[in-house]
């Protein structure tokens, strides 16, 4: 009979287990209190460069850059055991669960960006971005920025946290994967509705039985499990469309290469992020699912940022994974979205492609204009 098999991350405190921690981090090594790094424009700065088996606990990185949007500019990046091509590649703010380039403060239980009211010297810097996904390794760990502005970042201050073990990494341990996509705009949907009357979201026209159209999330193959995202929605085209409102769209999500209907078929945007009828309590922060950035006290305008976490309910694959929203219906805008998908799946993964560049990728509308000078 087993004594007591842990449940739950406290539940599991009380375990003594072999291994070395570990951290890589910014500090001053002459002694001094200088404990920060600088990355010129244009390079790469390796956060941790880490031999041997273990896991990365935990990561906690601040910045000060002055290129506007420059929280889109930065590339983190995370190779496993040698590989080539990263399994983690989004611009920095994106990662940490905020899009638009925005800084604001949330606590969820994998990750969160701590922002106070002050906004530092001359700029959105007062971020401080904490990561809590267990990242396994069997032989190698690297972890990377790439300062993709045309300023250089001031000021990088950084911890990785790990732990080392001697015993090797089991093979049903998957790697940790993030990729930032966008679509800038969707595809508009031109109704056919007649009269003044606004119809109800549920009486739009339209079908949708293929999921075709949809706004992809994730695209991946191999074996493992989706543990969430952070999507971002740019409502600049809400003034023109029939219903005007980007939460109706489905998530739709298509496991080993099944076609119509999905496995997992949700019945809106705000009822897959937690919410209904609406985002009526604007920003908030759970630990599995919230409202990152409410720019609009009214959802059908203004830039948003939400997260959902499967850490209870990871959704997994076998052969591959598509997630989708889906666009059309009352989600009828040609909105800007953009998204991070967050995964653990066994190697070799499906290379992930280069990032739009940077033009391509910053926000069309910049809320953080105007704190500059604060």
């Amino acid at each position: 009979m087993t004594f007591w098999q842990p449940t739950s991350p406290l539940a599991g405190l009380p375990r003594i287990k072999a291994g070395r921690s570990r951290r890589e981090s910014s500090w001053d090594r002459t002694g001094g209190n200088r404990d920060f790094k600088t990355v010129p424009a244009g390079e790469t700065h390796v956060l941790a460069d880490i031999e041997g088996a273990g896991v990365i606990e935990h990561m906690w990185i601040t910045t000060r850059c002055y290129s506007p949007m420059y929280l889109r500019k930065l590339v983190l990046e995370i190779f496993w055991d040698g590989e080539d091509n990263p399994s983690v590649r989004t611009p920095l703010g994106d990662f940490f669960g905020v899009g638009h380039a925005v800084s604001a403060h949330f606590v969820s239980l994998p990750i969160s960006m701590v922002t106070g009211p002050r906004r530092g010297p001359k700029g959105p810097f007062a971020a401080a971005m904490n990561s809590y996904f267990p990242m396994p390794f069997a032989s190698h760990a690297r972890v990377q920025i790439r300062n993709e502005s045309d300023l250089p970042i001031e000021n990088l201050f950084y911890y990785v946290d790990y732990e080392l073990t001697q015993e090797p990494t089991p093979p049903d341990v998957g790697r940790f994967h993030a990729q930032y996509r966008q679509e800038k705009p969707c595809q508009k949907v031109i109704h056919a509705a007649g009269g003044e009357a606004k119809p109800a979201p549920w009486d739009l026209p339209g079908i949708n039985l293929t999921g075709d159209d949809n706004y992809v999330i994730l695209d991946a193959e191999g074996t493992g499990h989706y543990v969430g995202c952070v999507l971002n929605i740019d409502n600049f085209d809400a003034s023109n469309q029939v219903y005007s409102w980007p939460g109706e769209g489905d998530d739709m999500i298509f496991i080993d290469g099944e076609q119509w209907p999905p496995s997992l078929h949700g019945t809106g945007t705000e009822d897959y992020f937690g919410a209904a009828w609406g985002f009526p309590s604007g920003a908030y922060a759970g630990p599995y699912h919230g409202i990152t950035l409410a720019s609009s006290v009214q959802e059908h305008f203004g830039l948003w940022s939400m997260y959902r976490f499967h850490i209870e309910d990871p959704v997994r694959f076998s052969t591959s994974i598509r997630v989708t929203i889906e666009h059309g219906h009352a989600n009828d805008q040609g909105n800007d979205y953009s998204s991070v998908a967050y995964w653990y799946q066994s190697h070799p993964h499906r290379p992930l492609p280069e990032l739009p560049a940077v033009a391509e990728r910053l926000p069309r509308r910049w809320p953080e204009h105007g704190l500059w000078d604060e």
